[in-house]
């Protein structure tokens, strides 16, 4: 990975628009061009974090993530920008669209009707292997097509076969710690789980939500 200077990372951040940031500075800057600058910040030991750079574990997430036919910010580039601490980033294209969190906050009446694709996606995921430790509705991006996305995708595994059923057990609970931690208790998690569980369930709601969408 090539080295960014001091001055083009002062000229993005100076041009962009900061989406996240923590204590430790930017995270996220939407820059000029269209693009995405991520910046990871790591507590990991420098040793660790050159032997292992985020940045490059998050491109190959989206790669791997690309295979299984699911979507994600697509990586242009990756860098150091601190080689000497392990402080490295990319530029990205961003993935379209708003997030589950985000529109429940917005529409909550209108969550149901998400709930059978939801459910699908989580599923997809889950035997494609694709074990998410952050899954969580902030990082499930709802595109402008009607189908979802991940982004956020560092702290992502991906394996061989389908999901054990303990991995699937802890990977929901996450989202139920998640969902209290924001808040957001009242969100129909039990009804997402059901649909989840019962695949044909969840299409015949599907078919039944579309059905009424177009008699109205």
């Amino acid at each position: 990975m090539r080295i960014v200077s001091a001055q083009q990372l002062e000229e993005w951040l100076g041009n962009g628009r900061v989406l996240e940031k923590d204590g430790r500075g930017p995270k996220v800057v939407a820059l000029n061009d269209g693009h995405f600058l991520k910046i990871f910040h790591t507590r990991r030991h420098p040793l660790l974090a050159r032997l292992q750079p985020a940045a490059r574990r998050f491109s190959c997430n989206a790669g791997q993530l690309a295979q299984r036919g699911i979507r994600t910010p697509q990586v242009i580039e990756t860098f150091w920008l601190d080689r000497q601490s392990g402080l490295s980033g990319c530029l990205y294209h961003p993935l379209p669209g708003i997030s589950v969190e985000q529109l429940y906050r917005q529409t909550p009446q209108q969550i149901d009707e998400l709930l059978p694709a939801l459910a699908d996606f989580i599923r997809h995921l889950h035997e494609r292997g694709v074990y998410f430790r952050s899954l969580h509705l902030g990082n499930i991006i709802r595109m402008p097509d009607g189908q979802f996305g991940l982004i956020d995708i560092l702290d992502l595994r991906c394996r061989q076969g389908a999901l054990s059923a303990w991995q699937v057990r802890r990977n929901l609970a996450h989202l139920r710690r998640y969902l209290e931690r924001r808040k957001l208790t009242d969100f129909p998690l039990d009804a997402l789980y059901e649909l989840y569980r019962h695949p044909a369930h969840s299409q015949a709601s599907s078919t039944v939500l579309t059905a009424s969408s177009k008699s109205k």
